[in-house]
């Protein structure tokens, strides 16, 4: 009888802790670079994130060559060695907080600002960001969205010559949309 008691009592602490957690595995994340050359849009639907409401905590990680775009060859060049060698660093990752947590109601519908403050790494390179997240509640639905710009040389993405010099935008912006369930 112990034993039933302790094992009902782990499944509720278990069921308490992961409703404690919102989680998506089919993120979207766009990027879009624009140059005199032709516009680069690229579109991945395998993030996956993890929003922690009642600590603010937000992670989410990007499989690189999950990107498809609408030219093969972009693909290509973007996957090199030359350009994000996404072999040698197949994730981009972020790791944060939402800094104003206790404005947002993840229990009541609407519209929310939040304030997310952490560490964002691509291509190896790891910099402290500071970005908006549009938080939207409806029927229990927890949705997150955010559009900011990346410098490539700040994550060691450098192109001085050449048509990639020319071709990419020196400046990114980066869409992401997150659909959270528990």
């Amino acid at each position: 009888m112990k034993n039933l008691f302790l094992l009902l009592l782990s499944i509720v602490s278990l069921t308490a802790f992961s409703q404690d957690k919102l989680s998506t595995t089919s993120g979207h994340i766009k990027f879009f670079s624009s140059t005199p050359a032709e516009d680069i849009e690229a579109n991945n639907y395998k993030v996956t994130s993890i929003l922690k409401p009642t600590e603010g905590t937000l992670v989410f990680s990007v499989p690189m060559q999950s990107f498809e775009f609408e030219k093969a060859l972009m693909q290509k060049h973007y996957n090199s060695k030359k350009f994000l060698d996404t072999k040698q660093f197949p994730k981009s990752k972020f790791k944060g907080t939402i800094t104003n947590v206790s404005d947002i109601d993840f229990a009541t519908d609407g519209s929310y600002e939040a304030n997310v403050t952490g560490t964002l790494t691509i291509h190896g390179v790891a910099k402290e960001v500071t970005e908006k997240l549009n938080v939207t509640v409806k029927d229990g639905a927890v949705t997150g969205m955010t559009t900011f710009d990346v410098v490539l040389a700040d994550y060691g993405v450098v192109f001085t010559s050449g048509k990639p010099s020319t071709n990419i935008s020196k400046t990114v912006i980066i869409t992401a949309h997150l659909n959270f369930s528990k």
